[in-house]
């Protein structure tokens, strides 16, 4: 189990298809499924490689414009 398992999980069974959150998006969404935010950190680009086995995966991450793109698989 990771820090991201529920920011996963909040993906999971609120997106379809492909779709961008900012970085405060992602922090709210994670909020929303736990008590705490989770900030966007270099963690992410570590944790996301478990996102597949929650049918989407991590298309791109802009830091200039603090966004994440995600796509469904």
């Amino acid at each position: 189990m990771s820090k991201y398992d529920q920011l996963w999980q909040y993906i999971k069974n609120n997106k379809t298809g492909d779709f961008e959150l900012s970085f405060d998006e992602v922090e709210k969404a994670a909020e929303v499924e736990k008590a705490a935010g989770l900030p966007i950190d270099h963690s992410f680009l570590r944790y996301k490689k478990e996102l597949p086995d929650y049918g989407f995966e991590v298309k791109k991450i802009s830091l200039k414009n603090k966004t994440v793109k995600f796509h469904q698989l």
